[in-house]
């Protein structure tokens, strides 16, 4: 009977969601780590960016539906204004060689009439002071939260508010990760940054960092502020798409840095604010995160432009209506990947990703490598979304190793057998293989470091490997195992052994545990190897060894990745350029890879504008690493992605990361479905019920038996005798 009162609690019994929840617009979601800083300052991860981007908006956004990414304003009025000037203040024209540019003018104009969300830092007393600046220790002992603060306030954003945040980039206790990359471009950082040095051994606590200017950027008027930078970097334009450059109010600086709040976890790294269309209300990493919809979140609407397929797949039957579209957005923490699946199965989470565990009940793949869905997921109406990540993984070559690489005072004889050997193994790992096995094909095989999509990656013909493939029936076809022998015994290596003293050739790959030292994907490096002729050696280690490793350049093989932070081919390309080596100069070529032309050509690259003079540069230098194989491409991650048919409006692209304010669902859908997927099943129940019966029924029996045979006077020996019967005497 409990068990059957239990059931009926309810019409949905495994909702793991609020029961004052169901009906409502909200969009359910989870998330595995919990995020480490949501400071715009400091964060810089995708579990951070999922919920930052959100709420923080700098001036510049990605375009939700055009594909190749293109910047559009976000809260910048018009796109950013860029000027050149040479050493003289002279003014120069676009596309002037970069030698001859001496600064570049940024100036960026805000829209009127954005405001920020409603916040207890912006809430004012009677006589218009801020009523919680000066809150002392009893004021706080009741606060546990943000929603604490009984009274609220909002102001219209300005240009004063980028400065100030720019300015935090360069405060000491932050640790800004992208402080030393922008201060190459901006030096009046490191000039800020000594100032707040030693204005924080005067004052131990909360550092105002408005009471400083930063050399190089200046508050033109309310709404424009303007950034000088050294030289040309015509790639900043993509950094003001990020939450680094977004708006942070001195108020709300000033309203965190008071003495009693960090220990109460009142910081903008646990509850960040911004003029974004959602605002942090609940934050327990370890359970659930909640946003809300910004009530002062207006101006902007659903795009009525998209890239090729998009009107045919729905992408624009909400242009021009205001977003967003989703009242609330609840994440919950799933440590586990099968209760994550399981509940999207259910209808409980809107969307999911694809992981090998469930890859083979949610996808099929035809003989032709085609993906589609499993009947299963076709007939619950979940539909497969599927793009390419600018990212690649590689497997890289440590130049400065004196078997695989070409290490300083190396003769050309032994740097051309090095480079022989280096095509001889990205030839023989054969990638595609790879990533059907280890990947269920959730890959593309890379030709060179930059990703489809991002400019420079030419297809077809054009865009293969010359090295490691041929073209043949219009698609690539990897050499075979002969050309990689051949190779071999060039470099010096016949049949895996050393032409002049016969010893065996080993090849160590340096990993961390969970990596390719993983033994499954040991044993196949070591096949792919064997069948060259060539010993393979996983030499497995911590991950802070292993970065040791890399950095002081005692690594031979080592494998690694790089998710673009922006849609150009520079972000990628510099992963090889020489003054970015790692051992000399701590730079993220991890190769430490060298090579003069490439050098060259990649400094005049990365200034040139999108067109035929950079593609040409671009070509030429992919052809000088394809050639020299410092690295072994290995592929680009393919993103598969879940969603119920009752959401609408979602578009793959890893660099759009503010996408949930497109978002649109069919609640009622949803509540359906829901209904008619988590029926309840009565059976074993009735089933329990019938066993108790039976378990009870000879008691009950046994009982009834017992109160006839009371009732008929029958009982056992003696029983219901007066004394004189029993042949004692009568009491009295």
């Amino acid at each position: 009977m409990l068990v059957l009162a239990v059931a009926g609690c309810g019409p949905l019994p495994n909702d793991p969601h609020p029961a004052a929840e169901r009906g409502q617009n909200i969009l359910y979601s989870a998330f595995t780590e919990r995020p480490k800083h949501l400071d715009p300052v400091q964060s810089y991860s995708e579990d951070e960016a999922t919920f930052l981007y959100q709420i923080v908006v700098p001036p510049l956004q990605y375009h939700y539906l055009k594909r190749p990414y293109q910047l559009e304003p976000a809260v910048a009025a018009a796109m950013p204004v860029v000027r050149l000037f040479d050493a003289r203040g002279r003014e120069l024209p676009a596309g002037t060689d970069a030698t001859k540019v001496d600064r570049s003018v940024v100036e960026i104009r805000l829209r009127a009439g954005v405001r920020y969300q409603p916040h207890p830092a912006f809430a004012t007393a009677e006589d218009g002071t801020p009523r919680y600046h000066a809150l002392t220790a009893e004021d706080l002992k009741p606060v546990r939260g943000l929603a604490d603060f009984a009274e609220t306030g909002s102001r219209e954003l300005e240009a004063g508010d980028f400065v100030h945040q720019m300015k935090r980039l360069a405060n000491p206790r932050l640790h800004s990760p992208i402080f030393e990359l922008m201060a190459e471009y901006l030096p009046g950082l490191k000039t800020l940054q000594a100032e707040l040095i030693e204005a924080g051994k005067r004052e131990p606590g909360w550092i105002d960092v408005s009471a400083f200017e930063l050399p190089g950027v200046e508050v033109v008027d309310r709404y424009t502020y303007r950034i000088t930078l050294k030289g040309v970097y015509p790639q900043f334009l993509y950094w003001l798409s990020m939450p680094f450059f977004g708006p942070i109010p001195p108020e709300v600086d000033r309203f965190f840095g008071q003495p009693g709040m960090a220990e109460r976890n009142l910081t903008l790294d646990w509850w960040p604010m911004g003029t974004g269309p959602y605002m942090l209300v609940e934050n327990n990493p370890n359970a659930r995160m909640v946003l809300a919809r910004n009530p002062n979140f207006v101006g902007e609407t659903y795009p009525c432009e998209g890239a090729e397929g998009d009107a045919e797949a729905g992408l624009l039957e909400d242009c021009g209506k205001s977003l967003p579209f989703i009242d609330k957005v609840v994440f919950a923490r799933e440590r586990e990947g099968i209760p994550y699946w399981n509940k999207f199965l259910q209808g409980y989470y809107d969307a999911s990703g694809v992981s090998s565990d469930n890859f083979d009940q949610a996808v099929t793949l035809t003989s032709q490598g085609e993906v589609s869905l499993s009947e299963d997921m076709e007939r619950q109406g979940i539909r497969l979304l599927t793009s390419v990540s600018p990212s690649i993984f590689y497997l890289g070559f440590n130049m400065l190793d004196p078997v695989v690489g070409s290490p300083e005072g190396a003769s050309a004889a032994d740097r051309e057998r090095a480079r022989k050997l280096r095509q001889a193994i990205s030839i023989a790992l054969d990638m595609e293989e790879f990533v059907s096995i280890f990947l269920n094909g959730r890959g593309v095989p890379a030709m060179h470091p930059i990703p489809p999509g991002v400019f420079g990656a030419r297809d077809g013909e054009a865009g293969i490997n010359p090295v490691v493939y041929v073209w043949k029936d219009g698609r690539p076809q990897r050499r075979g195992r002969e050309e990689a022998r051949r190779l071999l015994a060039e470099a010096g290596w016949p049949n895996g052994r050393n032409a002049r003293t016969g010893e065996p050739l080993v090849i160590h790959l340096d990993t961390t545990p969970g990596g390719l030292g993983d033994k499954a994907r040991s044993d196949w490096l070591a096949q792919q190897f064997r069948e060259l002729g060539v010993q393979f050696v996983v030499r497995p280690t911590d991950f802070n060894r292993f970065q040791d490793k890399v950095r002081q350049g005692n690594a031979q093989l080592f494998f690694f990745g790089w998710n673009a932070d922006y849609p150009d081919p520079e972000n990628l390309l510099f992963l090889l350029h020489g003054p970015q080596g790692k051992v000399r100069f701590q730079g993220q070529n991890a190769a430490n890879y060298v090579n003069a032309e490439y050098d060259r050509l990649f400094e005049r690259m990365k200034t040139l504008p999108d067109g035929p003079a950079r593609q040409a540069a671009i070509d030429r230098m992919i052809a000088i690493l394809q050639h020299e194989a410092p690295w072994l491409f290995g592929f680009h991650p393919k993103s598969y992605s879940l969603q119920h048919g009752w959401v609408y409006n979602r578009k793959p692209g890893s660099l759009v990361r503010n996408g949930l304010k497109y978002q649109r669902l069919d609640v009622a859908q949803r509540d359906a479905a829901r209904q008619a997927w988590n029926q309840p099943s009565r059976w074993p129940l009735v089933l329990v019920l019938l066993l108790l019966a039976a378990i009870l029924a000879p008691a009950v029996l046994h009982w009834r038996q017992r109160e006839r045979s009371t009732a008929l006077g029958v009982g056992r020996p003696g029983e219901g005798l007066d004394a004189a019967e029993q042949g004692g005497a009568p009491r009295c």
